[in-house]
């Protein structure tokens, strides 16, 4: 057997080190981002009127594809964004462009939390996916486990994407990876009614995903129950 040269394993390690231990996004892909926003209760309807005025603004930007703007049902002055764009440059270029930084100076002193941006790349996202209709209930859960069981965790949330998107009221199920810890996901969901939510949290693959999902978490199953303010 050869000796492995000494400049071609530094220059391994030198590669591996450089690795981000976050998802990559390719520059070409659709890019996604949920943002979490909490502002002091007695300025729930000032942050609404900016976040509907920072969605209409951002619907008009080069390679959005869509973008919803969501009030938490249980904690009407917690709010998320969910946003789609054509690949990651416009994402990055609507990060940084003169709506978004207005509409962070002006939400600013109505924060009670920190805002909370979190890009993505997809996991599951089924063709062509729709928006919610009126009266649409929105589920946007937070999934983080261990680093080491991130590639079963993606498995998993797959087959259960699958089988969510057969049931009669699903009316949209995604999931989304975060571009800067791997170990981290946003399922989104939209459906029909709040019935139907109630009806899909006890369905046998509902069960049988957080079962396994479990051991794995390393934080609560954060799932939120949303509605568009628009």
């Amino acid at each position: 057997m050869k000796a492995v040269s000494g400049t071609l394993i530094a220059g391994a390690i030198m590669t591996a080190l450089a690795a981000p231990a976050g998802a990559q996004t390719p520059a070409s892909q659709t890019s996604y981002a949920v943002t979490y926003l909490e502002v002091m209760p007695s300025a729930k309807g000032e942050a609404a009127s900016l976040i509907k005025e920072v969605a209409a603004a951002s619907r008009k930007e080069p390679g959005n594809l869509r973008y919803e703007v969501l009030q938490q049902v249980d904690r009407p002055n917690q709010f998320a964004i969910l946003e789609a764009w054509s690949d990651l440059k416009a994402l990055e270029a609507h990060g940084g462009g003169a709506a978004m930084t207005k509409f962070r100076d002006k939400l600013k002193p109505l924060r009670s939390g920190p805002y909370d941006e979190r890009p993505s790349q997809p996991i599951s996202v089924a063709a062509g996916a729709t928006e919610g209709g009126k009266g649409s209930i929105y589920v946007v859960t937070h999934v983080d486990v261990a680093p080491p069981s991130k590639d079963v965790t993606i498995d998993l949330l797959k087959k259960f994407a699958d089988d969510t998107r057969k049931e009669p009221s699903s009316v949209r199920f995604e999931v989304w990876q975060q571009d800067n810890r791997g170990n981290h996901f946003t399922v989104s969901e939209i459906w029909k009614n709040r019935e139907a939510v109630d009806n899909h949290i006890v369905t046998a693959s509902t069960k049988e995903f957080r079962e396994k999902l479990g051991p794995m978490t390393g934080a609560l199953f954060d799932d939120r129950i949303y509605t568009s303010i628009e």
